[in-house]
């Protein structure tokens, strides 16, 4: 999955109806296959933001969708940010940027089987929070894969790829590693991990760190605790985690998230003369959060934190950081999304956002070069069509726990797809290809051909949150053997792996004649609609509720995916 898609702009306004440039056309007759699900394209667009950015602004999010935990380190005039996956295959996406603004990704990180085992896992578990750090020609990504290892460390003198197996950390327990390599040769590993002695509280947690062998990553030191419980020990703050320390003039910074990943979320400061403390926070801590806003503002961005910083020189520092955008409340289907905002140096702390201060949509561009416009677009409104008229597929593709090399063929410009015995509720390995659902706004489109033998073969189009929440249309037959299409929705883990069937519609024409399938995002609600060939688009069901794709419904970390699938 390494080869960039041929994006095809045609978006022409607010979820219009497509144009007929950007419309797939149906396969010939002896393109046709029985027996086989083949997906002859698949477009996306979405539309979220009124008024373009000025020449001198970039539009947030940088990185749009569910792209969670950015980490940023840059190796001479580039720059390169990791994200979490969790259970989706590839693992942790590496994106390039030269003006931190236009990214393109690279390749990941995790990109063969056996380098981690995510096969009996739920969806929020696997990779999380990876941290990037470039020293003296090599990549390191320390991470942890949460019930599938613990913690361990990946490296690469090409970002792009391959990198190393994982080098596990047994001794090092909790979650988020991160390295620093200080100027007189010696690394260090912070790691959020428990408390020393008893826990005082739910969410008490603590950063500690030492010093690691540069070659084998293993300890040399016994660990020490640079922050308990969080900067104001009194207040019992929660969840302190996704450490980093930078060395500026002289002195060492550590920040870390509090407050948990939710509209608590914020990013904090200390500082101290030696790297293994004491550090002192900062008064004017959280450098970042918004929690303190009213919640129904307009063009609301919540939950910010997990920030890393980085020294551009002549562009100042400027920092990443997770952030949502709700449609209602606290309801949103876009998982958590990549931010970029300059850091203000104030007295000799650092400061992303004062306290009040809305985290913006647009902003001023760094004072660097523009950098190349990526292939795919990553934020802003946009579409994309992808004609799978290359040998590999993009690198932004995803399959659940597991590469898709055993169900999916792209043959004669189409994805063809082998059903599995999994479907898509079964916490297991199913023939599911996904991209991501950028915008709250959004829509996407595939053409299949299938000729379904039996009533359990079913082949479709779904948006999907995790095994217990989602939509699928798709193509199957009915108990008397008439070739259908329906909607299946699954809401919560009391419904049986398939769901409840919502509505169906008898097809007409030969067996294995292709379909359009499409589903319309619309902030809280789903529509979703089917054509035959030759034939007007019909609605199959309007309006469906969309929040229960909603993290705040649904759970866990990610964000809904579009895709297509075969079971």
């Amino acid at each position: 999955m390494q080869k960039a898609m041929n994006a095809k702009s045609c978006f022409t306004g607010l979820l219009m109806v497509l144009l007929a440039a950007c419309q797939s056309s149906f396969p010939p007759a002896d393109q046709r296959q029985p027996g086989a699900a083949r997906f002859e394209s698949f477009y996306y667009e979405g539309a979220d933001f009124s008024g373009a950015p000025a020449a001198d602004e970039y539009r947030n999010p940088i990185l749009a969708g569910f792209y969670p935990d950015p980490s940023i380190t840059r190796a001479g005039d580039d720059y390169y940010l990791v994200n979490s996956t969790f259970s989706w295959f590839p693992g942790i996406p590496v994106f390039k940027s030269r003006d931190l603004v236009s990214w393109t990704q690279i390749g990941n990180v995790i990109d063969r089987e056996g380098m981690l085992d995510f096969k009996t896992l739920g969806v929020s578990r696997g990779v999380f929070a990876p941290t990037i750090e470039y020293h003296d020609g090599v990549f390191y990504v320390a991470n942890t894969c949460v019930d599938c290892g613990g913690n361990f460390i990946v490296t690469a003198t090409d970002p792009a790829g391959p990198w190393s197996d994982p080098v596990w950390l047994p001794e090092i327990g909790g979650i988020d590693p991160s390295l620093f390599f200080d100027d007189d040769g010696a690394v260090y590993l912070m790691n959020n991990d428990a408390p020393p002695g008893a826990a005082k509280y739910d969410g008490h947690r603590a950063i500690w760190i030492r010093e690691i062998d540069p070659q084998t990553f293993q300890s040399l030191e016994e660990p020490i605790v640079l922050i308990d419980g969080g900067v104001r020990p009194e207040e019992k703050p929660i969840w302190i985690e996704g450490p980093h320390i930078y060395k500026v003039g002289g002195a060492y910074y550590l920040s870390a998230a509090e407050g948990g990943t939710a509209v608590n979320h914020s990013q904090v400061v200390l500082r101290a003369d030696n790297v293994l403390g004491p550090y002192e926070p900062y008064d004017g801590n959280p450098i970042l959060t918004q929690r303190d806003l009213p919640p129904d503002r307009k063009d609301a961005v919540t939950s910010v934190g997990h920030a890393d910083l980085v020294n551009t020189g002549e562009g100042g520092w400027q920092a990443v950081f997770l952030g949502v955008r709700p449609y209602e409340g606290d309801y949103y289907n876009t998982g958590r999304e990549t931010f970029l905002l300059p850091v203000e140096w104030r007295d000799g702390w650092p400061v992303i956002l004062s306290r009040g201060e809305p985290a913006p949509l647009k902003a001023k561009r760094p004072a660097l070069a523009a950098g190349a416009t990526p292939p795919v677009p990553m934020s802003g409104d946009f579409s994309v069509t992808e004609d799978f008229d290359k040998d590999d597929l993009a690198p932004y593709w995803l399959s659940l726990r597991g590469p898709a090399d055993e169900w999916l063929e792209i043959e004669d410009g189409a994805l063809v797809l082998t059903a599995q015995r999994d479907g898509l509720g079964d916490v297991g390995y199913p023939a599911f290809l996904v991209r991501r659902q950028q915008h709250l706004n959004a829509l996407a489109e595939t053409v299949l051909s299938f000729d379904p033998q039996a009533v359990d073969e079913e082949a479709g189009l779904a948006v999907f949150q995790n095994d217990d929440y989602f939509y699928a249309m798709g193509v199957t037959l009915d108990e008397s053997g008439q070739r259908i299409v329906q909607l299946r929705r699954r809401a919560g883990s009391e419904m049986g792996s398939d769901g409840e069937v919502l509505a169906s519609a008898p097809l007409a024409g030969e067996a294995g004649a292709p379909v359009r399938l499409r589903i319309r995002a619309r902030r809280d609600v789903y529509d979703f609609d089917y054509a035959q060939e030759g034939g007007a688009w019909t609605s199959l069901k309007k309006g469906a509720d969309g929040k229960i794709l909603s993290t705040h419904v649904a759970g866990g970390f990610v964000g809904a995916v579009f895709g297509v699938y075969a079971e």
